[in-house]
């Protein structure tokens, strides 16, 4: 199974390298990291992750992920990316995503009537490109798989692989990652972590992304997306 991951400047490395670490062991399983160039690539992490191959590179995938992250915005603003994008899920077998990567999904058009899930505080933009928003740690709707923010990515990883490769297999790929998370707080969610915290949150993101929602919805429009 040839497995492409996009990778952009500005991405959460987990919602790629958590995934890509339990999907690698699938069967057979070709990772490639996939961009514009290959070219050593900024993550949010402080630290750059080299591509593997270039868009021209890997016209076609079994499986397609795209990760989230800050760099959403420029992704689809970035014509080069959102085609490969659009062309490559559009043949693939599995089209998926985590976190806000679902947006990037959704700008090339791949989640048009298609149940999904993203970053819980970016839910109410995925009907911007005609997905269902639900609520969970991830979607399976058909061929699309999305999983929630960044930790969700595993949980999404795992689902997938036992619908690819069986349940038995996804379980024995778990003991051996010994994927038993235990978290030390209870503050997950915004359900869990109560009002003030959800707002310590908010204005986080609003300080280092002070127009992200206003950028995606105008990004919209520009791709001929209903925003009203």
């Amino acid at each position: 199974m040839h497995i492409a991951f996009l990778l952009f400047p500005g991405v959460t490395q987990l919602d790629l390298t958590g995934p890509a670490q339990f999907l690698s062991r699938l069967p057979e399983a070709k990772v490639d990291l996939v961009w514009d160039n290959r070219d050593p690539v900024p993550t949010d992490a402080g630290f750059s992750i080299l591509p593997t191959a270039t868009f021209a590179e890997v016209p076609r995938a079994d499986l397609l992920c795209v990760p989230g992250g800050l760099g959403i915005a420029g992704v689809i603003d970035h014509a080069p990316a959102l085609d490969w994008v659009r062309q490559v899920g559009t043949q693939a077998q599995w089209v998926t995503s985590v976190c806000t990567g679902a947006l990037v999904l959704g700008a090339a058009g791949l989640l048009r009537g298609y149940k999904a899930t993203t970053h819980w505080a970016w839910h109410d933009m995925l009907p911007l490109f005609g997905a269902e928003p639900v609520a969970a740690r991830h979607v399976i709707d058909r061929n699309r798989a999305t999983g929630g923010g960044v930790t969700a990515g595993i949980d999404f990883a795992l689902a997938l692989m036992a619908r690819i490769a069986g349940e038995p297999h996804a379980r024995a790929v778990q003991l051996a990652l010994e994927y038993d998370p235990a978290p030390p707080f209870d503050a997950g969610s915004p359900a869990k972590a109560g009002e003030a915290l959800v707002g310590v949150y908010a204005e986080r993101a609003n300080r280092l992304a002070p127009t992200r929602k206003a950028d995606l919805i105008a990004s919209a429009r520009r791709l001929g997306f209903a925003t009203d």
